[in-house]
């Protein structure tokens, strides 16, 4: 088959990373006068999540040395739910491979599906605490926000959603996604969230926001006043930060998944697809008539969560899914679309000539095609030569290389040219 030729294409969004990262945590977290709140020596539990921030372990350190600063002795826990496959080795060692653990951060990671139970909601939902967390003198929550690959909200992902699926642990995640099947998982948050402040144990958190280029942005000290208003300000401003594929594709190929990428595996409001199946679902993002998904990350530790929102896989990523944990968190989320799995083939060219001609084209030349690294790494893309004119009238897109040709090797599969070009350009 022959197919239309690429551009490898620079998306130039605004740069808003921070310079003196834990200076602006120090600064964030004195101000906010956490502290304050606390007799020196006390324990204070720091809660932290199992997705792929950047900067997460300078993050997490400049958090503790602050708490070490104004004399309290403070440890580390996996807010978790189901990751990690459920196990209180599995939700430490994630934190391991981020460089998050006793060596690097100078205290305690105390890891362990315990849990106090904290009542129930107006509503009926039990609410539940790391039985560590519970037992400590405060908890402070370190979280990213962000939409949401579920759901579209005023709150989505974020320190409320931690407080409740996170400082729950496996039980809590559970119950909550159980309920949320009927109730929308943003009542779940906003109710459970609400309960466990009202525990009084919750000193506050650093909220963390990333800018498109995914670097981060800007990190705020959300005190417990106000918490849920301040959250929804903090959502509302991230996602006017958000990058998108810059066009409407036939196919876009999409080089690895992975739950250090998204809870979903993918992003699913970058690649337009629903955790319960449906294609295209979100609005104001481009529209992809076939997704084509080639691998896995390596720190997804096989969790193969979202490759049941491809069309088509590459046999490569299906040989590297543990299916257990990828059952496990899929089910434990009642969202089962997920982890079916797509039409597979063990080359590229296989798959590319596959699915190519069933998005309603007869000359294959005319079939746009786009490719990314992953959904977290949008400012370089490729897109086919039959896209020009739209490539041409944005004016945050650059042309770097091309066009050339869609080229396989003598085993069928793609060269990483795209990964190799892009680190060229870091690099240079």
């Amino acid at each position: 088959m022959e197919f239309s030729r690429l551009y490898l294409v620079k998306q130039n969004f605004p740069d808003r990373r921070i310079a003196d990262l834990p200076g602006a945590v120090q600064g964030e977290l004195s101000g906010a006068g956490f502290a304050s709140r606390l007799a020196p020596g006390s324990r204070v539990a720091i809660g932290v999540g199992s997705r792929g921030i950047i900067n997460i372990a300078t993050i997490v350190k400049a958090v503790v040395e602050y708490w070490k600063s104004a004399g309290m002795r403070p440890f580390i826990f996996p807010a978790m739910g189901s990751h990690g496959a459920a196990t209180a080795e599995g939700q430490a060692d994630v934190l391991a491979h981020y460089g998050i653990h006793e060596a690097t951060m100078g205290c305690p990671v105390i890891s362990s599906l315990e849990v106090v139970s904290l009542g129930k909601t107006p509503e009926g939902l039990e609410a539940f605490m790391d039985q560590n967390a519970f037992n400590a003198d405060g908890v402070m929550l370190i979280g990213r926000v962000k939409w949401h690959t579920d759901f579209m909200g005023k709150i989505e992902s974020g320190l409320f959603k931690m407080m409740a699926i996170g400082l729950g642990k496996f039980a809590g995640a559970q119950r909550y996604h159980t309920y949320a099947y009927k109730m929308g998982l943003e009542t779940v948050i906003r109710s459970v969230g609400r309960q466990v402040l009202k525990s009084g144990k919750i000193l506050g958190g650093l909220a963390i926001l990333e800018d498109a280029n995914h670097n981060t942005g800007q990190v705020t000290a959300v005190p417990v006043e106000g918490m849920e208003q301040r959250e929804e300000e903090l959502l509302a401003l991230v996602k006017s930060w958000q990058g998108h594929v810059p066009a409407d594709l036939d196919i876009l190929i999409l080089d690895r998944i992975g739950k250090n990428i998204s809870g979903a595996g993918m992003d699913t409001k970058v690649v337009n697809r629903s955790v319960t199946g449906l294609s295209n679902p979100w609005p104001n993002t481009p529209l992809f008539e076939r997704v084509y998904v080639r691998d896995i990350t390596d720190v997804s530790y096989g969790n193969g969560v979202g490759l049941g929102m491809a069309d088509i896989v590459h046999d490569r990523l299906l040989s590297k899914i543990d299916w257990k944990p990828t059952r496990i968190n899929s089910l434990t989320a009642s969202t089962l679309a997920p982890i079916k799995v797509p039409v597979h083939f063990g080359t590229d060219r296989e798959c590319l000539e596959t699915i190519a001609p069933t998005v309603g084209k007869f000359d294959m030349k005319e079939v746009t095609i786009g490719r990314i690294r992953t959904t977290m790494e949008l400012n370089h893309v490729v897109l086919s030569e039959n896209l020009l004119p739209t490539i041409q009238a944005n004016p945050a897109l650059e042309i770097l290389s091309g066009p050339f040709d869609l080229e396989f090797g003598p085993d069928g599969d793609m060269p990483d040219w795209l990964g190799q070009a892009v680190h060229e350009e870091v690099h240079a």
